[in-house]
């Protein structure tokens, strides 16, 4: 039998570790870091890792998979340059990817497919985002002018067209936090679903609340002491407010759904503008094993979903913007058997209280079991760390594994993340 003829064997499915994660400090927007780009935020984080897991030598990685979702044109290989910017081995692959607030966990997801099949033994990956540099686009006006004046035959004829330049034509176009399918930003798609579900202001500003708490004590204790690399000049998340109480909350004026009769949602129960970056370590288990290194926990199942939020039932709260996750974890349990009762700790994205609240109602409202607040997000998350879009991902990563090997005996962690474009991105983390 010829080699052409003669059948391949399919690829044995192993399982991927979480070895350890690495991240800066986040920072609000036009703050300390706001001269820092995706880039330098990205090689901080990486270089980080890089030493505390002795990855110098060559082929210690088999790949790097990062993005960001505020990109300049000279990050249009982000990944790759911040490599051979870092202290990891020069001839480590690299590529982007970009998922929207879904980045992050994406990428691992991507790394953690070519582990799984045997295509690399570890990889790095995560990714940055600075709402402090973001890119400024010339105006669609001008763009359009320079581009006549560059297909002009003569200089006369490129004269005309840069004639056509008006004052207004030097206004640049800026990213704005809005869809482009409906001009809403995602506040404000965010408080209809907040109206739909009944989400109360109290019940926001109490896991706001909460969320400052938690990672306070999660910092008095040390545990971010292996998962945070400080940068310039901060050691800890700038956005982190621990004497944060419902009441403080409660004297903050609503910024979103304003034309409700009742608005509930401030700057206190939303995530802030936010500079950073986060990564995470995946290997398997030969890798780690050779390399004397114990898997905090095991990456064993993940699921996306969509959302029609354009011509869906929004109103209704069902296709919501941020809703994708409440479909997503309902058809990955299923498949995998389990139930939210199967869980000790969940740790869902805090795009806004409203979202995350609307989110437990939906997965109650499909039949799941209802989630025990104690294992919600137990070190803090999103509301008082901050978000830079494409790095939370790789954040809850890292800080669910490192929960789960703090406990005795085995665990289980779900993720969830909501994400710009209706869409969601969830995975279940273990520990045998």
């Amino acid at each position: 039998m010829s080699p052409l003829e003669r059948p391949l064997e399919p690829p044995r499915a192993r399982r991927v570790a979480v070895i350890g994660g690495a991240r800066i400090p986040f920072a609000r927007s036009d703050g300390p870091y706001a001269t820092a780009s995706n880039q330098e935020m990205l090689t901080a984080a990486l270089d980080g890792l890089t030493e505390r897991f002795g990855l110098r030598e060559p082929g210690a990685v088999g790949e790097f998979v990062a993005g960001a979702v505020l990109k300049h044109s000279r990050d249009f290989n982000l990944a790759r340059e911040t490599v051979l910017g870092s202290r990891l081995d020069p001839r480590t692959p690299a590529y982007d990817i970009q998922q929207a607030c879904g980045t992050g966990l994406q990428a691992v997801v991507a790394a953690a497919n070519k582990i799984t099949l045997g295509q690399t033994e570890s990889a790095v990956a995560g990714g940055a985002d600075t709402a402090s540099d973001a890119p400024l686009g010339v105006n669609d006006r001008l763009r359009r002018i320079l581009l006549q004046a560059r297909r002009a035959g003569s200089a006369g004829a490129r004269l005309r067209a840069l004639a056509q330049v008006r004052p207004s034509h030097l206004v640049p176009d800026i990213p704005r936090n809005a869809e482009p399918r409906t001009g809403l930003s995602m506040g404000e798609h965010a408080a209809v679903t907040a109206r739909a579900w009944g989400i109360t202001r109290q019940a926001q500003d109490e896991l706001a609340a909460a969320s400052h708490q938690r990672l306070a004590a999660a910092y008095e204790r040390g545990f971010f002491q292996d998962l945070v690399v400080p940068f310039r000049g901060l050691a800890r998340d700038q956005n982190l407010r621990p004497g944060s109480t419902p009441e403080k909350l409660a004297a903050l004026k609503p910024v979103f759904g304003l034309g409700d009769p009742e608005p509930t949602m401030t700057a206190g129960n939303s995530t802030p503008l936010t500079d950073g970056a986060a990564l995470v370590l995946l290997a398997s288990e030969e890798w780690a094993g050779a390399r004397g290194l114990e898997p905090l926990a095991y990456l064993t199942a993940y699921e996306t979903a969509a959302v029609d939020f354009v011509h869906g039932d929004v109103a209704g709260g069902e296709d919501g913007l941020l809703m994708a996750p409440a479909h997503a974890v309902p058809r990955m349990l299923e498949r995998t058997g389990l139930d939210l009762s199967d869980f000790d700790l969940i740790e869902v994205h805090e795009a806004f209280a409203s979202q995350v609240l609307a989110t437990l109602a939906a997965w109650e409202k499909a039949g799941l079991a209802p989630v025990d607040r104690a294992r919600l997000n137990v070190a803090g998350s999103s509301l008082a760390t901050g978000h830079p879009f494409a790095a939370t991902g790789a954040r809850i990563v890292a800080t669910l594994a490192k929960l789960l090997s703090e406990r005795e005996g085995p665990g289980r962690g779900l993720i969830s993340l909501c994400a710009a474009g209706g869409q969601g991105v969830t995975a279940i983390l273990e520990r045998p």
